[in-house]
């Protein structure tokens, strides 16, 4: 017998709800260096914990051909800004609720300071459209750094000052080869596996960083030095308890 046509219109609305939350979220990411938060983001997502096993996550490196000005913090947020608008339309043509389901669409722009212009207008113009944001003063190695030791003090913009400490740490060469010695500033944009993974790596960077940023809570972001909110990219994100 066939059912009734209310009933089918009910089943079928079950069943795209359902659909609809086993569809992994959808995470479009621009960032600004073309080989070591490619790497990093591949490594966690590979060997990550999900904070649901049953919610599960795509990414998207939006700008891996991009060169020049596109890959500059307020470029890539204007840019973040189109797909953005591009994606959610998506998202709510496939029944995706922005406000209940888990798996709405988002899009992250990875960014550091350096000597970089317009980044309150980057971060003003983000948090207007919804853009989300991963900051990092002086940049990136700061919180690959916060993997090993704590560290308080200014960096004056200098990324190659907190590239220089991270090369020091002890083992830090090693990953690189047994036999090394020392590493290069150009090599060491190469990740490896063990600079991250394991020993609690993880949870003792996201204290590091989280204590260090509480005393720029305000103010103009170019002069938060030293500040990093990766961890908020990788459980907001990518929805990772750790790695």
């Amino acid at each position: 017998m066939a059912r009734a046509k209310g009933g089918d219109q009910v089943h079928r609305r079950k069943n795209a709800a359902k659909g609809r939350q086993n569809r992994a979220r959808q995470v479009y990411v621009f960032i600004e260096g073309e080989v070591t938060e490619k790497q990093y983001i591949d490594l966690i997502v590979k060997h990550g914990q999900r904070a649901d096993p049953r919610r599960g996550v795509e990414y998207h490196i939006e700008n891996a051909t991009a060169t020049g000005k596109h890959r500059k913090p307020l470029p890539m947020v204007q840019d973040a800004v189109r797909v953005l608008r591009k994606v959610e339309r998506e998202a709510r043509d496939a029944g995706l609720d922005k406000k209940k389901d888990w798996n709405w669409p988002q899009v992250w722009v990875l960014f550091d300071r350096d000597d970089h212009l317009g980044i309150p207008e980057a971060r003003k113009l983000a948090d207007e459209y919804g853009v989300s944001i991963a900051y990092s003063h002086p940049c990136f190695e700061l919180w690959r750094l916060l993997h090993y030791q704590n560290y308080t003090s200014t960096f004056g913009r200098e990324c190659s000052s907190a590239n220089s400490r991270l090369r020091q740490q002890p083992g830090f060469a090693q990953t690189y080869g047994k036999n090394a010695r020392t590493v290069s500033e150009q090599q060491s944009k190469h990740m490896k596996p063990e600079q991250i993974l394991g020993d609690g790596k993880y949870a003792t960077a996201k204290k590091y960083a989280q204590k260090i940023n509480k005393q720029h809570s305000g103010g103009n972001p170019n002069d938060w030095d030293p500040y990093t909110d990766v961890w908020s990219f990788v459980e907001d994100g990518l929805l990772l308890s750790g790695y």
